[in-house]
Order: structure tokens, then sequence, then C-alpha cells
């Protein structure tokens, strides 16, 4: 397999210097991850709201989650939801659903990308498909996405509920 075109596209055209990576699928950033033996915090997933029925895009280390109620009011709107699979796939019509690309997709939709995104080194983001990655280094991609940067996402770890007394 290999990256959507139009990723590969994007990424010449703007002189980008990059590494197409394979592997067997996955559905997870994080299992994206495991599959390229790279930490969680270094692969930039998608996660898509919708905002007062709006969409906005955000980005996020694999390794975390988003805290929609905080995005809530870093955007100043009333209701806030993940977009739905059909919502998904007419943006994304260019690639499998829950395989975006952590790249800028429609020209007025806000790109968000939380502050835990490491900022020194590569960075890999998900290539279209359940089998394709990219790596690049940080700054390329941010130079490319210019991404406004916000706190929005905590540690996606198992949580151990405490009994109630």
């Amino acid at each position: 397999m290999a990256i959507a075109t139009w990723v590969r596209d994007e990424l010449d055209q703007h002189g980008i210097r990059y590494e197409e990576r394979h592997h067997a699928d996955a559905y997870t950033a994080q299992q994206v991850a495991q599959r390229e033996h790279v930490s969680g915090h270094r692969v930039a997933k998608v996660v898509c709201v919708m905002a007062d029925d709006r969409p906005v895009e955000l980005i996020l280390p694999a390794s975390r989650r988003v805290l929609l109620d905080w995005v809530r009011e870093l955007l100043g709107a009333r209701h806030i939801r993940l977009a739905t699979e059909d919502e998904l796939q007419a943006w994304f019509d260019d690639c499998e659903v829950g395989a975006m690309p952590a790249l800028r997709h429609w020209r007025g939709v806000e790109v968000i990308a939380d502050a835990h995104l490491p900022s020194a080194g590569d960075i890999l983001i998900l290539g279209g498909t359940h089998r394709d990655a990219v790596r690049m280094k940080f700054d390329d991609w941010f130079r490319l996405v210019q991404p406004r940067v916000e706190l929005l996402s905590e540690p996606d770890e198992p949580r151990e509920w405490e009994p109630l007394d």
C-alpha cells in the first residue's frame, strides 16, 4: 500500500522531506505507534469535533485524549461533540475513516494542535490508510499546517476507580 496521493502531493509541493512507513493494519493511533515501534507521544492523531455545528480539527499525540469540555470553553462554543463516522466519511472521502492525516484539510476550518505534541525531532502522522504513515520533522509539519496551539488533552491512561466508602 502507499500513503494517500494527496498527502504525498502536499508534502512534495512544499518541499518537505519525509519517509513513507508501512505496517500491518492499525485502527488506532496507539496501534500505529506500536507497529512502528515509536512512542505514542510522537504519533499525531486527528480528532474532529463539531463545535456549534462547525467542524474543528484537533491534532494531539496518540498517547493523549481530548478534553471536550475544555475545548468547548476554548472555542467559546455552546455545544461540542465528536464528529460522526458519516461526517468523517463525507469530509475525508480521500482516506480511510480513522486514518486521517494530521494535515490541514479544509479551507476555513480551524486546526488546533495540542501543546503536548513534541516540538523537537520527528513526528509520525497517519498516511490516509490503516497501513501507512509518514515520518517527518516536527518543524516541517508545523510550518506546513500552521495550527493554533492550545492545551486540550489529558493522558490516555486506564483510570483506576477508587471504591466508594
